[in-house]
């Protein structure tokens, strides 16, 4: 094995011979091979001479310098950020590469069907033996760029400008998923798509390294292969090469580096991961690591769905603790050497290529009077009952319309549900719907997550050392929805840490020397029990709902599902889980030679309902095309509703007939119902909201969240006695629990006893003490904590 770490043996960049051929004479891996100077020269004829018609170039057809036009027509951030992710700029002429590089001068954008419809065995060559084809592509666009330039006014030629290529596709080539590349695939042109889940930061790569030898003071550039290759410097000097005879020759590595003569890029290291919903199930996601270079640095933020295509390449890891001389001899990891990459600006993962048939049958569906009732149908429909709750998912997977405001600040157009009740009313497989459903969606469970697990965290590089960001399942989610099951079992430093996330829809971090924030543009979907595990219609709504007001106002809709012990019911309920039973098929295995993923796969295919795929491309296409917004009348409406709703509560409490309500009723439930009566008119194509659809946001606002508010026993069925004894409860739980002291519940409750306080009234005391955010609950609900006075 000598010469491995020489570049001799399946190095990620290792050189082909000029002719492609090996050293008996056969081609290079069967495939078409080209002299380097040819190709070159082809590629200089391809960017001069190719034309394209206006809307041919556009990055996925939307514009003629979208494919060509990877530069800044006016040199700034924006426009770069727009040309080397997919934007276009305005190019009139039929020579789509030429006016693009000449207007961009540093950066040029490539479609591989351009290069395929101009010569198919060049774009083969590329394809095949990126590394060396890929350099002659930049050079050719450097010489073009030369070519087109005047001399300088001493006569002199201009300056060189090194070009960079970014290449991109709207067809597969290589393997279609991450989780098929293999060794086969090393050294050759893939594309890939995934989210980036973590981004390090901008560091400078050198890619020619100047050396001065110590004896004879010679100055040599030495190249640096791209991504993560590194130089490999010679042992001996041989720039002194009119020695007087006799003289002492340099001695062996005197090469001294001199970095301040070097020669540098920027490059960045970030994380992809694939999709959720490309993941079979029962599997973990897998990721790749990326390096991109000059124009592509510090253009994506995690959380980000982007399409990549890249050199699949392999490096030498080197562990930070081990050191670098442990690592095996033979064996490489394998990471993306990004050329060209596209982001999706509306996150989503689903097809988004709709014919004209579809379109027409869509707005045909939306004519339809039983539109809706067909929709809220659709939603679910292994779940027996639950109507209102079906009606709130539907609306959840349309969504409102986000809003930019003049001040630059933004509204939400996300609706978030809550599911509050008994075990087995079916919550978890609403929450299972919604992930299979919709485009876009993340699923968790409460007790597994952490604060970082759903924001975001900063991760320490092992072979580095130094921090990087990975985002989080809310971040994951982005354009998407966010199911967290066990809601109540989070911790509360956790549940606040997602706050931020469900009212702005961003992440904030300012953690090792990081600050910066991340969309989280996600509807949540979360489930609960009450803390006795079932629903008490004898306690009241504060005791049944145990969550500070702070995360239940940023829920536009809360449910109590329960589960009514009804003869009928439970008749109904049973001849139809029997049923579903019935009719659910088996999954077969094909001649017993499948493993788990690949009938998991080949199972959801041949259980896909006609039904349920036309709901989730309904819902891609409205949530994409469709933005309706308020008419006057609407308007009118929800605001009278929602003053009268706010002067009844406010009556009520001056009478002091009840408490604050356990759920507030506050400007974000206005703005809930703006954003459910929009949904409304989104499942409908519709392009303003009508009163009609006002009417039935109230309808189902007030059959959810104003009946979750009001269940249980109120508090009007406390006399003035009874209330006197809850303040003084709430006086001797203060006394006997200091500011940021803790002590275990049942221990403190049954102290209350025994100086004489009845059980029912120390414990709502302490319930009402845990809304207002006097107390707190740790340890898996077995301790009180006191956090202010």
């Amino acid at each position: 094995m000598s010469g491995w770490d020489e570049g001799n043996v399946y190095y990620s960049d290792q050189r082909y011979l000029a002719s492609g051929e090996d050293g008996d004479g056969n081609p290079l891996g069967g495939s078409t091979t080209m002299d380097p100077v040819l190709a070159r020269s082809r590629f200089a004829e391809f960017i001069r001479n190719f034309q394209g018609a206006p809307g041919a170039a556009g990055a996925g057809g939307n514009g003629t310098a979208g494919a060509a036009g990877a530069g800044a027509t006016s040199g700034g951030d924006d426009a770069l950020h727009t040309n080397a992710l997919g934007g276009s700029d305005h190019v009139s002429t039929a020579f789509i590469y030429r006016d693009a590089l000449l207007a961009a001068r540093t950066r040029l954008r490539v479609k591989m069907e351009h290069m395929q419809q101009f010569d198919k065995d060049l774009a083969e060559c590329l394809i095949e033996r990126p590394s060396e084809y890929l350099e002659q592509l930049e050079l050719a666009a450097a010489d073009v760029l030369a070519a087109s330039r005047h001399r300088e006014d001493n006569g002199e030629e201009p300056e060189r400008t090194p070009v960079q290529v970014l290449l991109y596709s709207d067809s597969q080539f290589g393997p279609s998923t991450m989780r098929n590349l293999t060794s086969e695939n090393v050294t050759k042109l893939v594309r890939v798509s995934g989210i980036v889940i973590g981004a390090s930061k901008a560091k400078a790569k050198a890619t020619a390294i100047c050396v001065r030898c110590k004896d004879c003071l010679g100055v040599m550039f030495c190249p640096c292969k791209p991504g993560f290759g590194g130089v490999q410097l010679p042992r001996t000097c041989n720039l002194a090469n009119n020695v007087e005879p006799g003289a002492k020759p340099c001695s062996l590595d005197p090469w001294v580096v001199e970095p301040e003569k070097s020669q540098y890029i920027d490059q960045q290291t970030l994380k992809l991961q694939e999709a959720p919903e490309s993941v079979p199930s029962g599997e973990t996601p897998r990721s790749l690591t990326v390096a991109v270079d000059r124009a592509l640095v510090q253009r994506i933020s995690p959380g980000t769905r982007v399409t990549m295509v890249g050199i699949y390449s392999i490096f030498t890891s080197q562990d930070s603790k081990a050191g670098s001389k442990v690592a095996s001899v033979a064996v490489r990891n394998p990471y993306l050497r990004c050329v060209g990459l596209e982001a999706e600006s509306n996150a989503s993962g689903y097809d988004e290529t709709f014919s004209a048939e579809e379109e027409a049958e869509f707005r045909a569906f939306a004519q339809r009077e039983d539109c809706l009732e067909q929709i809220f149908a659709r939603v679910a429909p292994s779940i027996f009952g639950h109507d209102d709750v079906k009606r709130a998912v539907a609306c959840l997977l349309f969504g409102g319309g986000r809003k930019s405001l003049p001040d630059a600040s933004r509204l939400r157009g996300d609706v978030n549900v809550l599911l509050l009740g008994d075990p087995s009313t079916a919550k978890s497989q609403f929450l299972k719907f919604v992930e299979r459903t919709a485009p876009v969606a993340v699923y968790t469970s409460g007790k597994g997550s952490s604060a970082a697990g759903l924001t975001a965290s900063v991760i320490r590089d092992a072979s580095s050392g130094e921090f990087y960001l990975e985002g989080g399942a809310m971040v994951l989610a982005d354009g998407g929805v966010v199911c967290i099951d066990e809601f109540d079992k989070m911790r509360p430093e956790d549940r606040v840490a997602i706050h931020e996330a469900m009212e702005q829809q961003t992440i904030s971090i300012a953690k090792a020397g990081i600050t910066t924030v991340l969309n989280a543009r996600a509807a949540v979907l979360a489930a609960a029990n009450p803390p006795s595990g079932r629903y008490d219609d004898l306690a009241s709504a504060s005791e049944n709902i145990e969550l500070q007001t702070t995360i239940l106002s940023r829920f536009d809709l809360i449910f109590i599902v329960k589960d009514p012990r009804n003869y009928e019911r439970d008749v109904q309920i049973a001849s139809h889980v029997i049923n579903v039973h019935k009719e659910a098929r088996e999954a077969e295995a094909i001649d017993g030679t499948m493993d788990d993923a690949a009938m998991g796969m080949l199972s959801d295919e041949s259980r896909r309902d006609p039904k349920q795929d036309f709901l989730k491309r309904y819902v891609t296409y409205a949530r994409r095309n469709i933005s309706p917004r308020l008419t006057a009348r609407a308007a009118d409406l929800l605001e009278g509703r929602y003053v009268q709703l706010r002067s009844r509560i406010r009556s009520r409490i001056a009478r002091r007939d009840e408490d604050a309500p356990a759920v507030p009723i506050t400007v974000r439930q206005l703005e809930a119902l703006v954003r459910i009566a929009e949904s409304l008119a989104k499942m409908q194509l519709r392009r303003e909201v009508t009163e009609e659809h006002a009417i039935m946001a109230w309808e189902l606002f007030h059959q959810s969240t104003m009946q979750a508010a009001e269940a249980g026993v109120h508090t009007a069925a406390l006399s003035s006695e009874q209330r006197e004894e809850v303040i003084l409860a709430e006086e001797a739980l203060r006394q006997r629990l200091a500011v940021g002291a803790a002590r275990g519940e049942r221990l403190l409750l049954d102290e209350m006893v025994r100086t004489g306080f009845d059980p029912r009234v120390a414990k709502r005391a302490m319930v009402s003490m845990i809304q207002r955010g006097e107390l707190e609950h740790r340890g898996a609900r077995k301790l009180v904590v006191r956090t202010s006075a």
